[in-house]
């Protein structure tokens, strides 16, 4: 039988890290920083992408206003408590943004695009990948709605709720992707092979991210603050260490902003930006610049 060369186990090659080469980044530091905002468009007509509130009786009901509401909370209020939080330390993210939000709310799109945040496409509507009829139609589409706003297609994707087919890849290369942020698997960026060439896995994170810490684990917020710092000691530690794990490491982290944007939760933000800010080993950077610098690095992973 012939090998799927579409599944996970085959495009993304097994490379044991203590077997990859020791690369630096720019200016001596050892650690990457990859911060990641989510802003997406929830579809008052679908079942709501995440529940704050669940109904009474624990029936779905449509339309779901309360937990509408809680995500579009987000957008009027909590994306610029992100804005300035990013602008007034200098630092800029990078922003995953569903195609739709370009259109439903041009003023994020402007704002963020006048900041200097990088674009990358998140589908055109927050649903998951396996239910868009035409894959790349809706890559299409949001690539075209990006370079409206910005004046250039987006180098970089990730999948509503990291979601993808076994094509999604084929997809997106073709349609001239460079990076994608759903295969969580490695501290630094990857190869992920396609029919139309390699595209570069990312470290986005799961665990380093406002869903899953917050609104479905339930964690203390303040464990997102302690979490990312001691990911980022360790990974400084082994980039400046002379033992197999050596190296200059990336580390992403993912935010958005009807969870992190809240008054409660912003200044937790604001103090992981300031710590990590403090570190002299420390640089942050947009996608397409870890990108860059993994190409450059000689690292054929």
């Amino acid at each position: 039988m012939t090998a799927d060369l579409r599944r996970p186990e085959h495009r993304l090659a097994y490379r044991a890290a203590v077997d990859r080469p020791r690369i630096a980044l720019p200016g001596g530091k050892h650690l990457a920083v990859w911060p990641v905002v989510n802003v997406e468009h929830w579809l008052i007509d679908h079942p709501m992408p995440r529940q704050i509130l669940v109904a009474p009786t624990g029936a779905a009901l449509l339309p779901d206003i309360p937990n509408w509401a809680w995500h579009e909370y987000g957008m009027r209020v909590g994306f610029w408590r992100l804005l300035a939080a990013f602008e007034t330390r200098g630092i800029r993210p990078t922003l995953s943004i569903n195609g739709s939000v370009c259109e439903a709310y041009p003023r994020i799109a402007r704002a963020a695009h006048a900041a200097g945040w990088e674009f990358m496409g998140h589908g055109f509507h927050q649903v998951p990948t396996h239910r868009v009829g035409d894959e790349p139609a809706a890559i299409a589409r949001t690539i075209r709605a990006i370079r409206t706003v910005t004046g250039a297609a987006p180098r970089g994707w990730l999948g509503p709720g990291l979601t993808e087919t076994l094509d999604t890849p084929d997809h997106l290369r073709a349609a001239g992707i460079e990076y994608v942020g759903d295969w969580v698997a490695d501290d630094r960026p990857c190869r992920l092979s396609t029919a139309h060439g390699p595209l570069v896995t990312l470290p986005y994170s799961v665990e380093l991210n406002d869903i899953p810490l917050l609104a479905i684990q339930h964690h203390r917020a303040d464990e997102f603050v302690e979490r990312a710092l001691a990911q980022a000691d360790r990974l400084a530690a082994e980039a400046a260490g002379g033992g197999p794990l050596g190296g200059a490491k990336a580390m992403g982290f993912a935010i958005h902003p009807y969870i992190t944007g809240v008054p409660h939760r912003i200044g937790l933000l604001e103090r992981l930006l300031d710590a990590l800010l403090a570190r002299p080993d420390v640089v942050f950077l947009q996608g397409g610049d870890l990108v860059d610098w993994y190409l450059e690095s000689g690292d054929d992973a």
